[in-house]
């Protein structure tokens, strides 16, 4: 009998995360039944939301202390008693952290084999497609306008920046360091970059955005939130789609004087997860891939090994180690 190794949330965390938050376990691996389909876990998607789910219910129910890891994944199908998978099938599901899963496959849709398949993850997969409706459904940019995005070096924020100078705006990436901030600038295009870690935030946003803001795409909430808000021209538009500065803390905030802000300068606040938009994926996807064939839509990839070392590697994520989309490759 084949094994299937588990990474299961041990206990809830009431402070920061740790790796002890979490422990490794072996079971046998599951058999499908009918309408089931058994998947074998190629590449897990790491994501800041994994440490929102450990705080309640959201878009999904909470985690609770035992259960496997929740979490998004690249799998092949390797054995189906459906119709509409077979052995060799590629689909993205929420298989948790673990080397195979039982799913019913009535919720899974297959892929299209890409090379490399670490794209059907980042540009191809979630992170492209929330980029692409957050700003343009969301944030409703218009040429030559001000777009500022927050994380802007993670595996979202620099498919927002990308795709906002595609439609001819002006960009400013906030970033965590001067060397991400350089990389925004010199490597994906970004007009301007603001490191939230040195300098006062407000003045260097006021400088690298003199005309104000008319499209901030949100993914920190807290302290950089109230800064882009400051700084909103009126009837701007927020793209609110995480708020990775709450997710990990012990004393979470949020920005301050937002309703009078909100009302005087008559802006749009969007909260939105990526299935709102799922009826036009297709477009989605036919625009992702005709910028990133002819090189306008870079793709940047942060690609680990190793299931044991999924705790570690959302850990680093949450502390802001990666640039581009994160994942774990697990076979």
């Amino acid at each position: 009998m084949t094994a299937n190794r588990q990474i299961v949330l041990a206990d809830l965390p009431k402070g920061k995360l740790s790796t002890e938050h979490f422990r490794l376990t072996q079971t046998e691996c599951p058999a499908p039944g009918e309408g089931e389909v058994l998947l074998k876990v190629l590449y897990v998607s790491l994501d800041a939301a994994n440490r929102a789910w450990m705080q309640g219910a959201t878009y999904r129910s909470a985690l609770q202390a035992g259960d496997v890891m929740a979490g998004g994944a690249l799998a092949e199908v390797v054995e189906s008693k459906a119709g509409n998978l077979k052995a060799g099938d590629l689909v993205f599901a929420d298989t948790g952290w673990q080397e195979y899963a039982v799913l019913k496959a009535k919720h899974l849709a297959k892929l299209p084999r890409v090379e490399p398949l670490t794209h059907l993850i980042s540009v191809f997969g979630v992170a492209g497609l929330t980029a692409y409706f957050g700003l343009l459904e969301c944030g409703l940019p218009k040429a030559g306008e001000t777009v500022a995005v927050s994380a802007a070096a993670g595996s979202v924020g620099l498919f927002v920046g990308q795709i906002a100078r595609i439609k001819g705006c002006r960009v400013v990436g906030i970033a965590g360091g001067a060397a991400k901030c350089q990389m925004l600038k010199d490597d994906f295009g970004f007009d301007e970059a603001v490191d939230y870690k040195g300098g006062n935030l407000f003045k260097d946003l006021k400088r690298a955005a003199p005309d104000g803001i008319d499209v901030y795409f949100d993914n920190t909430g807290g302290d950089i939130l109230e800064a882009c808000l400051f700084q909103m021209n009126v009837g701007g538009r927020i793209a609110c789609c995480g708020a990775v500065s709450q997710y990990d803390s012990a004393a979470p905030h949020g920005p301050r004087g937002v309703p009078g802000l909100i009302v005087t300068k008559r802006l749009r606040l969007r909260g939105f997860i990526v299935s709102d938009f799922a009826d036009q994926n297709d477009q989605a996807m036919a625009d992702l891939q005709a910028w990133t064939r002819s090189g306008q839509l870079k793709v940047q990839e942060d690609v680990l090994e190793g299931l044991e070392n999924l705790p570690g590697a959302l850990i680093g994520l949450l502390a802001g180690e990666n640039v581009g989309k994160r994942m774990v490759k697990v076979a």
